[in-house]
Order: structure tokens, then sequence, then C-alpha cells
């Protein structure tokens, strides 16, 4: 009976048993990295119906995040249309998730959203291609970008206000009128794109289907936004296309274009950085942006105004002492008039805290995700919410309190994130600010007010908005 043993042999049965070792501790260690707690509710529904439940009555953090919160813990699984989706709250999962983007996780929006905006807008774009596009924006709002802006707001918003403000005590609309204002602003004095009868409504009908059921059957409101959507690319291409002849006809790029945007987008095309779909799908993405959100913030401030008469008079004091350094009454504002403004921003901060105009949003794991304790498997949707830290006191003493002095102090990071954060910061939020700080102060200055309802309930659908358009009693002051 021979014994000896073959070397070859031993050497694969060595190399077997290390194999087999490595697997199991692989498959434990896979294992202990456990999911977050959590129910996946129905195949593909989950717990949707019960989200959009809570959605619809603007009850979606009380009802539903907070309500799975005292179940499992500030990060939880759940199941929503159709993605198995990890929810998560506070400062701590905001930096993480924020600043990870294009590194862990990449923005992930609904399919309505990616069709109606356009798969050329920055939203949908990463790395190189979304700085290029960002820094373009960028341009048009730095602070010579602003200072620039500040008179074309100004006087955007003085017409508006002597269309549709003045003629004697008269209840209007706060929040349409607003709509309208907002959409005149990012078109005429950000992008330089005249605004004509009809283009509103056009636009308008593309964003009732942005969150949609991506569905073109007949009347519905996704095959409606569709059919507006490629009226407005058509229309876009041919403003386009004539701005790119011009500047090609003067043979320059215009590069400065009185800090208008659209020509520097067109000055970007005409380099070959990018394309002309590109242009038009971040028009569209830049109205959505500034729009009903802006609208919708500056509802907001003119509500907690209206509660709080103490901070109303702090507010009417700042604005009175920039009108006394006016040699004229009607002498527009200046960059450094809107600088001044810090109560009202603080004002107009605290009321977007208490009432974000953003939810939060959705990211997608593009590899396996340890975060909390958890793992989060690749493809997994992630949701983070505003309300996660806005509503907390641990960030906020009080937080259901209004109190703009908060603000004196600085807050922590990623806690207050109502325009995102990290690379996907909100582009235009300097714009946002602008619009709130300049009609603020021309409204103050020129109307004494009230709201007729105090208390107007607030509807989602899917965005934030007060249900009766917030009717405002108005009488012009004599000047």
């Amino acid at each position: 009976m021979n014994l000896e043993v073959n070397p070859l042999s031993f050497l694969v049965v060595i190399v077997a048993i290390a194999s087999l070792a490595f697997v199991m501790k692989n498959c434990k260690s896979k294992i202990e990295r456990k999911l977050p707690p959590g129910k996946m509710g129905l195949p593909w529904i989950g717990e949707t119906i019960d989200f959009y439940k809570a959605q619809k009555k603007n009850r979606l953090y009380q009802d539903f995040i907070q309500a799975r919160i005292r179940k499992h813990g500030l990060t939880f699984k759940t199941r929503l249309m159709g993605h198995p989706t990890v929810v998560v709250s506070g400062a701590e999962a905001n930096k993480f998730f924020l600043s990870n983007e294009f590194k862990l996780v990449v923005s992930s929006w609904p399919s309505s959203s990616v069709q109606l905006m356009g798969e050329n807008s920055i939203m949908e774009k990463q790395g190189e291609a979304h700085r290029c596009l960002r820094g373009i924006v960028a341009t048009s709002l730095s602070s010579s970008g602003l200072e620039n802006l500040v008179p074309r707001i100004c006087n955007t918003v003085t017409m508006h206000l002597e269309r549709y403000w003045n003629g004697g005590e008269k209840t209007i609309s706060l929040y349409g009128l607003t709509k309208v204002l907002t959409f005149t602003i990012v078109l005429e004095c950000l992008l330089g794109i005249e605004v004509k009868p009809g283009m509103l409504e056009m636009f308008e009908k593309v964003l009732e289907g942005v969150f949609a059921a991506p569905f073109s059957f007949p009347g519905s409101k996704f095959s409606r936004a569709k059919r507006a959507r490629k009226e407005i690319e058509e229309m876009l291409v041919e403003i386009v296309r004539d701005r790119r002849r011009e500047m090609e006809k003067q043979e320059q790029e215009q590069s400065d274009g009185g800090g208008i945007l659209l020509s520097k987008f067109v000055a970007a095309m005409i380099r070959g950085e990018i394309t002309e779909a590109e242009v038009a799908d971040n028009i569209v993405l830049l109205v959505f942006a500034a729009h009903d959100t802006t609208s919708f913030a500056i509802a907001m401030t003119f509500r907690m105004l209206a509660h709080h008469p103490n901070c109303y008079a702090l507010l009417r004091k700042e604005h009175d002492n920039i009108m006394r350094s006016k040699s004229e009454p009607d002498e527009s504002l200046t960059y450094e008039d809107v600088k001044q403004m810090n109560y009202t921003w603080q004002v107009a901060r605290e009321s977007i805290r208490i009432f974000p105009p953003i939810f939060g949003s959705f990211r997608k794991a593009i590899q396996d995700i340890e975060f909390d304790g958890y793992m989060i498997p690749k493809g997994w949707k992630v949701l983070w919410t505003a309300y996660g830290t806005h509503y907390d006191s641990k960030y906020f003493e009080d937080p259901l309190r209004f109190e703009p002095g908060r603000f004196d102090e600085l807050v922590q990071p990623f806690s207050y994130v109502p325009f995102g954060g990290g690379p996907r910061l909100c582009a235009g939020y300097q714009l946002a600010k602008l619009n709130i700080l300049i009609f603020v102060h021309y409204v103050v200055t020129r109307y004494n007010w009230t709201l007729e309802n105090l208390d107007e309930p607030i509807t989602v659908d899917p965005l934030p908005f007060p249900s009766q358009g917030m009717p405002i009693r108005i009488y012009p002051k004599l000047q």
C-alpha cells in the first residue's frame, strides 16, 4: 500500500480549503451587514399608496416618515413606486448622501420628470458634463452677475405691480400672481427670452406632468404635458438658433451678454462645449426649478408675516431705512441695498424652514453602501428629506415656533437644506433670494395688506401650494 502524498494534490486541497473559508467568511460578512428595518409591503406597490395619501394631505413627514422613525429609527427601508428604498433623516445622513453624489449615489428622478425636463438637463448629467453646465449657470449668478440682475428684477417687479396690483383697494391672488412674476423673471431677467402670450400656460402644462404616471393615454396629465413639451422645444430651438445667428453675425461670442444666460449657453454651444438639445432642456429645467418653488416661498413668507406682526414691524423698519437712504422715492434698488436686507432674509429662511418648497429628493446607490450600521444594496433608492432636520429639535430648538432670529447664529451644516446640498446644491438659489427680497421690498413699501385666510390649507400635488391661491387684500399707500 503506497502512503506517499502527492505534493500537487496536497496543494490543491489546501487551496480549496482556503477558498471555502474565504467564501464562508465573505458570506458571513454580507449577512452581518444587515438591511435597515422596515416593511417592504406588497410587490411593486409596497407602501406607495400610504406615501401618496400622506403627501396629498401635506402630512408626508408626520404621517409617513415620522410614524416609521418611531418604529424603526432614523434609517428604515420601504418600497416606493416599485423601488426598494431606504429613507434617511438627520444632518449626518444629509451630509453623507448629498456630499457623495457621483461617488456612492446619483440623482434619481421619476421617468416622467426625465422625459419632460429632458435627458440633456443638468439634473441628469454627471461628472464633467454636469460641471460644465453648472459652471455656465454659475457665471450668471456670480457677484457681478447678481449686480447686473438687480436692476432688471426691480424693473420687472415694478412693472408687474403697476399692471396687477395698482388700481385702488382690491383682493388679488398672491400665489397666482407671484407665479406670473417668477416666470417672467427667470425667462426675461436671467435668460433674456421675451415672455409672449400663452408661454406661461404652455410651461405649466409641462410642470403638471412632471411627477405624473408616465402613461401617454389620451387625456392624461402626462400626455398633455408631452404635447406641451414638444411645442416648447420647437419654440426654444427657434429662439436658440436666432440668437446663434445674431452672435455669429457679429463675429463675437458676447460672453458677457449683459449677464444674459441664454447668450452664455449659445456661446458655449458655438465653442462646441454643449449641444442645442442641452440648451433647450436646461431652459425648461431652470423654469421648473425657479417657478413654483420661489412662488411658494414668497407666499409662505407673507403667511408668516401675517401671523407675526412683531416680526413684520421689524421687517418694515429695515425697508423704511433703505427707502430713507434714497434721494428719490422711486429710485431703484442696488445690489448693496439688497445686501442690507438681513432680517428680511432671516424671515424668508425661517418661512422656508417651516414650509420647504421641496420635500426632499431621491438618490440611487451605485454600489453597496454601509451607513448607520446597515447595508444599502447597489441599485436601491435613498430618500432624504428637508423635514428630517427642519422639524427636529436637535437642530432647531422648538422647531414649530417661528423665530427668524435663530439665524443670527450659524446652523449646523446640512441641517438647513431647502436648496439641497453638495454638488447638486440648487444652482439658482441666489436668484430665488433676489426674487424674494426685491419683491418683499416693493410690496411692504408701497402697500398695506391683509391675508383673507390666515390658515389657508396647503395642498401638495406634487409640490406644495396654498389651496385657494392665497387671496390678499391690498391697499396702496399714499406716496
